[in-house]
This record gives C-alpha cells, sequence and structure tokens, in this order.
C-alpha cells in the first residue's frame, strides 16, 4: 500500500493544476467561433470534476518510470472522452438527470441540441489531442489512437450505455451487469492506466499488470458507485441520489443485495492492489488513488 508519508492530496492539487492548464491550452478557446459550442464543451469540462482518469494516466506513467509531459496531451484525451459520455449520459433521452457535479447538466444550461453536440465535439477532440502526442519506441500512434477507440465504442464504453439502457426494469443476471460495468467504466479507466504506460514507454510485462489493475479498479469503482446511489443523499453525491432505484437500472445492491456488493467490491479492490506488486514499491501514487477511489463515499 502507499506510504502513509505520501501526501495524495497535494499530489493531487498539482496533477489537476497540470491537467487544467493543458486542457485550456488543447481546448478551443471561449470565444472561438461558433462560440456557443465551445462554451458548452468548457462548461462541462471545468465544472468541477475530480480528474480521476488523467490522474491515473499520470500515476502509472510515475509507476513506469515515466514523467508528466509525455502524457498529459493522453491524460487531457481521457477527460475529453469521460465528459462526453457525461453530456450524453445526462441528456433526457438517457439517464434524464438534471445536476452533474453540482451544477445543472449541460443541457440545461444550453439545451438538448447544443448539449449533444459538445459531446460529440469532446469525443473527437479526444482524438485530435491523442494524435498531437508523441509516439514512442514500444508505442506508435497507431497503438494510441487505436486505444482509445477501441475503449470509447461500440464494443465498450458504449456497448456498456447500451447494455444498461436496455436492462432497465429487467432482471438480469449479474454476469450480465458485470459485462455492463466492465464496458462502461472499467473500460476507460483500464485505457487511463495503459496510456499511462504506454507514456513511459513500458514493458509488456507492466503493461499486462496496469490492465488487470485498472480492470479491477474500474468494476470496484462502479459497484461502489451502486452502492453509494442508495446509500447517500444528492447533497453529498454532487448528482441526483436515488436515480438508479428511481429508473429500475439493474445495480449490484438490487441483484444481490447491499451487503453482498459490499463484499464483492472488497474482492475487486483486493485485486486490485495485487496486481501492483510487479512495480515493486514504485507504484506509489497509483496505490494511492486507487485506495481513494475505492473507500469513497460520494
Amino acid at each position: 500500500m502507499a506510504p502513509s508519508s505520501f501526501d495524495l492530496s497535494q499530489w493531487l492539487t498539482d496533477k489537476t493544476s497540470r491537467v487544467d492548464r493543458s486542457l485550456h491550452q488543447l481546448m478551443p478557446k471561449a470565444s472561438a467561433k461558433p462560440a456557443t459550442i465551445h462554451q458548452a464543451m468548457r462548461y462541462s469540462i471545468f465544472a468541477g470534476g475530480k480528474r480521476m482518469r488523467p490522474a491515473l494516466v499520470l500515476a502509472a506513467a510515475e509507476a513506469c518510470g515515466g514523467t508528466d509531459e509525455p502524457a498529459l496531451p493522453l491524460a487531457c484525451a481521457v477527460e475529453c472522452i469521460h465528459t462526453y459520455s457525461l453530456i450524453h449520459d445526462d441528456l433526457p433521452a438517457m439517464d434524464d438527470d438534471d445536476f452533474r457535479r453540482g451544477k445543472p447538466t449541460n443541457h440545461k444550461v444550453y439545451g438538448e441540441g447544443i448539449a449533444v453536440l459538445a459531446g460529440d465535439a469532446l469525443l473527437t477532440l479526444a482524438f485530435e489531442m491523442v494524435a498531437g502526442a508523441k509516439s514512442w519506441p514500444r508505442y506508435s500512434h497507431r497503438d494510441l489512437i487505436l486505444e482509445l477507440a477501441v475503449a470509447s465504442g461500440s464494443r465498450q464504453l458504449i456497448a456498456g450505455q447500451v447494455a444498461d439502457l436496455e436492462a432497465e426494469g429487467q432482471d438480469i443476471p449479474v454476469s450480465q451487469l458485470r459485462y455492463i460495468h466492465e464496458r462502461k467504466t472499467s473500460a476507460l479507466l483500464c485505457a487511463s492506466v495503459r496510456f499511462g504506460g504506454m507514456s513511459a514507454n513500458c514493458t509488456p510485462k507492466q503493461l499486462a499488470a496496469l490492465t488487470d489493475f485498472g480492470t479491477h479498479v474500474g468494476l470496484a469503482f462502479q459497484v461502489i458507485d451502486d452502492i453509494l446511489d442508495v446509500t447517500q443523499s444528492s447533497a453529498v453525491l454532487g448528482k441526483t441520489a436515488g436515480k438508479d432505484v428511481d429508473a429500475q437500472k439493474a445495480t449490484y445492491p438490487r441483484l444481490v443485495g447491499l451487503e453482498k456488493s459490499k463484499k464483492i467490491a472488497a474482492d475487486l479492490t483486493r485485486k486490485a492492489f495485487a496486481s501492483l506488486d510487479v512495480f515493486k514499491g514504485r507504484a506509489t501514487a497509483l496505490e494511492a488513488l486507487a485506495r481513494y477511489l475505492l473507500e469513497r463515499d460520494r
């Protein structure tokens, strides 16, 4: 586990600041024509997100002996993908949410049409960011672009959203719920740590370990998210609590109960930490981040 002397709060403050500066530089200015779309993109990107996926990119780079600078375009790209998915998830045609990160959702501020386009624009901007990153001896631009395309495409991120929509009000097996979580949440978290490793020209063994870590962290994160939806208030979460119950969404608490859900999350957490053994104590930030994500209360 991460040493007690490691100051995750300060580390996150530093990394978030670096990511935000990079996002400001890589995104079109708010005044660029047509200004409405660029303002809408920036509204959601800078709406107070914790930058967990970019942080995972940078922490994985550190674990593999890399530095921030080459990893930042990739960190910004995964944040754009994540934010685009939230904008679209919140739409009336999807989850129909009025608040995100404690603020009105994009479509509540700019209207549904602009919100759809803002999400589309962030999705395509992510690939522009990756294309502008450097490549490495083991990982070409083709590898980087394919990584993001697969993680955010119809077999992963979008597949999870589709399966989630189709499961509403249905009695599905736990195996199908795992399929949803692996794709809707775990795929992008896994791509984030893999991106970090790639930016450090990591070895195949390191990449495999990061893949295992990202998969288990992503699954545990979503199980915990399911738990928090039924145990916390909207004020604490910064988004509408109880939406999963109201929409009859398939969740772990609904299918297996709250206590078993907690046990599943704990088992996934144990496996995530075990996968970092290959780094022999060099994954301090990654371990601390995982603990932060998996022991959160919001």
